[in-house]
């Protein structure tokens, strides 16, 4: 977006403050995916990959008598030095499109003036003709006795100095299950206690078939449980803590020990603390998101919004880069393509990664009826997963389509390996109005996994037996 509008000949300003976790970590420029998302949180969960290679090495012939063990140092140093360098890329890059770079925190005063505070308490006023609000999500807390006191985030985790040992993660997210399955891969004791339901608004047959993979694979699940309060009984790196929970459906109470504590419960706007009161723009109070146009624009029209702070859009990285990307061409190129927020494509990487695009099968159901949509779905066992002999038929694979519209495709689901690299191709295709015939004459690649998508058969109506014997 910056550079963009740079590039466009436009005078361009990023104000970028990273405000200390309650644990006092911070760091560089690149916002939540490089820095305490998406990136490290891949390289955590191909580290527990390559343990999962590694075992199924021996079945494929492969010896080696020394003891495997697992460093967190190495690899947090490993993934920190990474991002690091993107820190220092993304600088270089925005000086080189003479875009000003400013690391203060900014909040309105005016609604075309701001005030930036640097890290010494320094106060600089800016005026702009036009703002774009990218500010994003940070980790919500529990508002427990003892959360922000001994409890981690996501935004801890990828920089803790010392292995987190047994760990309690708290919540059902899609970053409560990603940071479970990986702590878990390394080898470690892992427990995630879940309220309600797994991956909310996410389709739910996957979620739990995900779920269910994870528990297989040594992860346990207190379910229908929510903290209550967090003591500290021992300090240390790590220490011990005991955590006082209680039943969401009897008055049970019950108690654990654990390390280390993940909160990973959802995430709240970064919209409260920047004076948007002052600008005019209005919030939603409920959840601090802000409502736009279809061009980005909030109710105050010199000001703009994009990213994971928008209402009912998505929470994702991509979709924020192609917005503010859109939205510097419409301002300053003349453009009128606007951001396409309908079947973006996005992958859970849960130790069994799961991609979809499109409609959940709850949602299809709803929004279509049950008798105009037809759902084609399979298990099936990825050919390298063989040899080690594990995991059989535990992957699975579904298409949602539409009856009344000659069977287009209307949500794609996939759970088992490289489901990213799956779920992109079909991604295109969903945007270009793929059906099931047209699936049926695509020629599969084999031996593959995405190559299932092109033989589906069997309708869920039908209750025929979707398991594989074999390629």
């Amino acid at each position: 977006m910056f550079k963009g509008s740079a590039k466009l000949g436009k005078k361009v300003m990023v104000l970028d403050y990273v405000v200390p976790t309650p644990k006092g970590t911070t760091w560089g420029l690149g916002g939540t995916c490089v820095n305490v998302g998406c990136i490290p949180k891949k390289l955590m969960h191909q580290t527990a990959l390559l343990s999962q290679a590694m075992q199924d090495a021996r079945k494929f012939g492969w010896e080696f008598d020394e003891a495997v063990k697992h460093n967190w140092d190495t690899m947090r140093d490993a993934v920190n030095n990474y991002i690091g360098s993107l820190n220092w890329g993304y600088r270089v890059a925005l000086r080189d499109k003479n875009v000003n770079y400013v690391n203060a925190y900014a909040e309105f005063v005016e609604p075309h003036k701001i005030k930036a505070t640097n890290k010494r308490g320094k106060e600089t006023f800016y005026t702009s003709e036009k703002f774009v609000l990218a500010t994003g999500e940070r980790p919500r807390y529990l508002g427990i006795p003892g959360d922000k006191d001994y409890c981690i985030t996501s935004d801890d985790l990828f920089y803790l100095p010392y292995c987190p040992g047994k760990t309690l993660v708290i919540g059902a997210s899609y970053v409560a299950l990603e940071c479970g399955g990986f702590l878990a891969g390394l080898g470690l004791d892992v427990t995630v206690m879940v309220r309600s339901i797994l991956l909310r608004g996410f389709d739910q047959d996957m979620a739990n078939r995900a779920g269910e993979h994870m528990e297989e694979h040594g992860v346990k699940f207190l379910r229908k449980y929510v903290p209550t309060k967090i003591e500290e009984l021992e300090a240390g790196t790590p220490g011990r803590l005991k955590v006082t929970a209680k039943s969401t459906e009897t008055d049970e109470i019950i108690e654990g020990e654990y390390n280390t504590v993940l909160i990973a419960v959802g995430r709240d706007a970064c919209t409260d603390k920047i004076g948007l009161d002052k600008a005019g723009v209005k919030v939603n109070p409920k959840n601090g998101k802000i409502p736009v146009s279809d061009e980005e624009q909030t109710n105050v029209p010199h000001i703009y919004a994009i990213g994971d702070i928008l209402e009912g859009k998505w929470e994702l990285t991509p979709v924020a880069i192609q917005a503010g990307k859109l939205l510097a061409r419409r301002l300053y190129g003349g453009a009128k393509l606007k951001c396409d927020y309908v079947n973006v494509p996005t992958t859970v990487f849960t130790p069994l990664e799961y991609g979809c695009c499109g409609l959940s099968e709850e949602k299809a159901l709803e929004l279509y009826g049950q008798e105009n949509v037809e759902v084609y779905h399979s298990l099936f066992w990825p050919l390298e997963f063989t040899v080690p002999g594990r995991d059989n038929n535990r992957c699975y694979a579904k298409i949602l389509c539409n009856k009344l519209d000659n069977e287009r495709v209307i949500g794609f689901h996939y759970l088992g390996p490289n489901a990213g690299e799956v779920t992109q191709g079909f991604g295109t295709a969903m945007k270009c109005g793929v059906t099931k015939d047209l699936l049926d004459v695509t020629i599969g690649i084999h031996p593959t996994c995405a190559e299932i998508f092109t033989t589906l058969d069997i309708t869920k109506s039908s209750g025929g037996d979707i398991t594989q014997s074999g390629c």
